[in-house]
């Protein structure tokens, strides 16, 4: 009789789980979290510096506040109601504008176009693209009184070049348009070469086997620009405006100091040339030191920016719709 032994195998140990090893979860989670822990310090700085400077403005424009009387009262939006029927705010608010479509508008295309003249092959080009910025870091202050007089009734350059073609001298601080255009010229010498700059920066990114192509097209310089340059410039055209816009709605140290003396602050003696940051500072500190007014004021200056700048977008969306570079009159050749 035989004896039969089975033999099983022994039962092999379920598999025990390892944990990953410290250094890397230590790599996933600052692969997770470390690219917000980067940009912390900007929201962190806009959160001081931005958020709560126009949060606060805002609760202050709900009160009527006089910062050499008694405490702050709340009134809710009789601020804004009473803005709203200010015949002075109104004529800030037109000064404001008319400064800024005078200035702005042939700043930027100024700027273009000495753009495209740094853009080429010139001499001392370095030291051509250094003379352009030199208005935009010289003294606000030293410019402003230049120009105010240059732009002097009796004895300024202006008046007496109209005074060799046999035209009558204007009134550059007396008369409303007048001190808009005196205005305009100062801001355009200031900042026209700083937007070329910008505009040059953009310029040179642009491929130059583009050009080469609009060549051999045909196409000369004048249809290389408007149909390769432009439409790839149009994300720098768009910043540019915004900026434009932002600083051109806020001028206040320009036109303070061209109009020296009492009214200063007034933009003259009628507010010929007063901005809304001019009309915001005169009612929030000296003379009428009206903080919660003034506050208000600065709101709807915000509140201007905002949707001028968004028209402005808009507008160059519109008319850059489904540009690209196109070169030749005619779809399917060179012309």
């Amino acid at each position: 009789m035989a004896l039969q032994l089975d033999a099983h195998p022994p039962a092999t140990p379920a598999p025990r789980k390892t944990r990953p090893p410290r250094s890397g979860r230590l790599s996933r989670i600052d692969a997770k979290y470390s690219p917000y822990l980067y940009i912390a310090p900007f929201f962190v700085i806009f959160a001081i510096f931005g958020a709560w400077p126009l949060a606060y403005t805002f609760w202050v424009s709900l009160h009527d506040w006089d910062l050499l009387g008694t405490d702050p009262t709340f009134i809710g939006a009789d601020n804004y109601t009473q803005l709203l029927v200010d015949s002075d705010f109104w004529h800030s608010v037109v000064n404001t504008l008319g400064i800024f479509v005078i200035s702005t508008v042939p700043q930027l295309l100024l700027a273009l176009w000495l753009a495209n003249l740094l853009n080429r092959h010139l001499r001392f080009r370095t030291g051509w693209r250094m003379a352009v910025l030199v208005p935009n870091v010289t003294s606000t202050a030293a410019v402003a009184i230049v120009f105010g007089v240059l732009f002097g009734r009796e004895f300024g350059m202006v008046n007496w070049m109209l005074d060799l073609v046999g035209l009558d001298p204007i009134g550059w601080k007396s008369d409303r348009f007048a001190s808009w255009v005196a205005i305009s010229a100062m801001v355009d010498w200031r900042w026209t070469g700083y937007n070329a700059l910008i505009f040059l920066a953009a310029m040179q990114a642009i491929p130059r086997d583009l050009y080469e192509a609009a060549a051999i097209d045909g196409a000369n310089r004048a249809r290389q620009f408007w149909a390769v340059t432009v439409p790839l410039l149009k994300p720098t055209i768009i910043f540019c405006v915004i900026i434009s816009t932002i600083g051109g709605l806020q001028l206040f140290t320009e036109p303070r100091l061209f109009h020296s003396g009492t009214n200063a602050i007034r933009g003259g003696p009628m507010r010929e040339s007063q901005t809304l940051t001019m009309y915001m500072f005169e009612n929030a500190f000296a003379p009428y030191y009206n903080f919660g007014y003034g506050s208000a004021v600065a709101w709807l200056l915000f509140a201007l920016i905002a949707i001028v700048a968004a028209i402005n977008v808009l507008i160059i969306r519109r008319l850059g719709a489904g540009a690209r570079p196109k070169i030749g009159g005619r779809k399917g050749g060179p012309q």
